[in-house]
């Protein structure tokens, strides 16, 4: 269940104009998960807005919390002066993406699957706001949900989820959360280099990432105190301007040009937080690589065991035709002690192994297919995502530059405003 029934009508208001009947309404969604792929070219997915609420929680305690506006229409071209149709709409909170994306997690296990936003700001300058209910903050974690469900309905497999159609589309929403704990108490013997290196490499970005948003934050905060000690050469500049006369205006204006360089910082730090929020994306990114890489693990321990197993009971059988025990046993012992089994009941016993044997064999074929479904799976998403961090990260640092670029050459605008305004006194 995507929300508690308790909350849900004060949570989640859908309004349906286009689909009006339950047949037409199963029809639409079969059209759209057979056709996943093509899923954004039948539908337009949206976060329009968000928008805060106070109600009871759980526990019957009063809490404020925030909640988003998803809107879904048909990608249809719309005539010219004709008038878009009317979307669908409902109201979703965080923990219902979350849940989402925990019921993806279990369902695709061999899919890197597309992160949320951050449930509260991390690596931010000391002048911004931390606080979850902040304006500013709700609004990046809006546009961080939007891309979120955009990169599930762009993705080739999980755009076929009906669980996915029906959380873009249903107020109610029954999800399928069996959850499986993966032991981090297990080695397996043979590992796969590829996911040994993959699960390496992903530590590393994410250390490099974390560290780069650190490096970010000092910077900006070193950046926001230089920029505003600019506002003191005005207060200076408009003081002096008052007992000079051939050049007061002159520093008056040059002293204004200061004012106006001191303000701006708030602007581009704000502009800041979009390209650092891309950075934070593939940072909990890494978190989706680790998961497919201990659910390939798990695999190849569980695969190790059952091939150990099997064996053990062949050695057994072994022993128990030859009559060559190879390593102490209790067994061994007790027949030293009160006499050998019988021919009858070695013969049950080794009928029993038999059949045990076969079992075994046929479940350690069952496991190496499913090791082997898995991987060629999963390294068919995993260079796919390859290729989707390799272009934003590209595309995201290029930005950043350019805005950077952007910045440093309004700042030597300034100072060339303020040298025309000394020129001129």
């Amino acid at each position: 269940m995507m929300a508690d029934s308790g909350s849900n009508e004060e949570v989640a208001v859908i309004v349906n104009t286009d689909i009006t009947s339950t047949e037409s309404e199963n029809n639409l969604i079969n059209t759209m998960v057979e056709r996943g792929t093509a899923l954004l070219r039948k539908m337009e997915i949206n976060v329009a807005e968000a928008e805060k609420r106070t109600g009871k929680n759980t526990v019957n305690m009063q809490e404020t919390y925030t909640v988003y506006l998803i809107e879904i229409r048909p990608a249809e071209t719309v005539p010219e002066g004709g008038t878009p149709a009317t979307p669908d709409t409902l109201w979703r909170r965080y923990s219902e993406f979350e849940l989402l994306r925990t019921y993806l997690l279990v369902t695709y296990p061999y899919i890197i699957i597309p992160p949320l936003p951050e449930k509260r700001a991390e690596f931010v300058w000391h002048k911004l706001a931390a606080d979850n209910l902040d304006p500013d903050f709700v609004e990046r974690r809006r546009v961080g949900l939007e891309n979120f469900l955009l990169r599930v309905a762009s993705h080739p497999v999980l755009s076929n989820d009906k669980i996915f159609f029906l959380f873009l589309t249903e107020v109610s929403t029954q999800v399928d959360s069996r959850l499986k704990s993966l032991s981090a108490m297990f080695r397996v013997k043979n590992p796969d280099k590829r996911f040994t290196a993959l699960k390496h490499y992903s530590d590393e970005l994410n250390t490099v990432i974390s560290q780069l948003l650190r490096v970010r934050v000092k910077v900006a905060d070193r950046l926001y105190g230089v920029y505003k000690v600019h506002g003191n050469y005005g207060r200076v500049f408009s003081e002096w301007s008052a007992i000079e006369k051939e050049m007061g205006d002159g520093l008056q204006s040059a002293g204004h040009h200061m004012d106006t360089y001191a303000a701006s910082i708030d602007d581009i730090l704000e502009e800041e937080e979009h390209y650092a929020d891309q950075l934070k994306e593939y940072l909990f990114y890494t978190d989706a690589v680790r998961s497919v890489c201990r659910k390939h693990e798990l695999i190849q321990y569980e695969l190790e065991i059952v091939a150990q197993d099997l064996v053990h009971k062949k050695q057994q059988k072994e022993e128990l035709a030859t009559g060559t025990v190879r390593i102490f046993s209790l067994k061994g012992m007790t027949s030293k002690l009160f006499g050998q089994e019988s021919q009858e009941q070695r013969e049950s016993r080794l009928a029993a192994l038999e059949q045990s044997i076969q079992e075994g064999e046929e479940t350690l074929k069952e496991k190496n297919t499913e090791c082997h479904e898995f991987v060629q799976t999963a390294w068919e998403d995993i260079e796919r995502f390859k290729e989707q961090k390799d272009k934003d990260l590209r595309e995201a640092l290029i930005s950043y530059a350019i805005m950077q670029i952007s910045m440093c050459k309004k700042g030597i605008q300034v100072w060339s405003n303020a040298k025309e305004c000394f020129n001129k006194m």
